[in-house]
């Protein structure tokens, strides 16, 4: 009696390995003739002064895109089998919350906004284009955690371009 149901367990264990295999995600991998990317550093239109923070987005795709995808990155455009430009085109850092007794800001909320388009330079089409937000609150006043809201919010923002690069087909 034990090992018809050790059998039995074996069985159904093979069997959903088999039907595992079979199973695929239609429309969450990168066309195939998509190789190699390059992502130049992004333009700051938002007109706040945060350039400093416009190579750290490049790098943090770079890092991101290679680390976890098919795609290389290359720094030539021009052999790139696809192209991500981008631009910082709004931020905000506004008062999130204030105090009922001194109606002054306990929390500020940094807002960005960054507007991406992807081209595939093999059949010379836009994939997409699209904008991205990030956002996170902080103690106001707290200079450190501004900053570190600031990349926060680029990190949501690095995590919703690649979602849209590896899985929008």
């Amino acid at each position: 009696m034990r090992k018809a149901g050790t059998t039995t367990a074996i069985l159904f264990f093979l069997f959903s390995a088999i039907l595992q295999g079979c199973y695929s995600f239609t429309g969450g991998s990168l066309p195939a003739h998509l190789e190699t990317i390059a992502i130049p550093v992004f333009d700051d239109r938002s007109g706040a002064g945060i350039a400093q923070f416009r190579a750290e987005l490049a790098r943090a795709l770079v890092d991101r895109i290679e680390s976890q995808s098919s795609l290389r990155f290359t720094p030539s455009m021009a052999r790139a089998d696809a192209l991500l430009e981008g631009a910082i085109i709004s931020f905000s850092d506004v008062p999130g919350q204030l105090s009922s007794t001194t109606e002054r800001a306990m929390t500020n909320r940094i807002t960005m906004v960054v507007q991406v388009t992807m081209e595939d330079r093999v059949k010379k089409t836009v994939l997409f284009t699209q904008s991205f937000v990030g956002f996170a609150d902080y103690p106001a006043g707290n200079s450190v955690a501004q900053q570190e809201a600031i990349r926060f919010s680029l990190g949501q923002i690095v995590d919703g371009i690649f979602d849209r690069v590896v899985s929008g087909w």
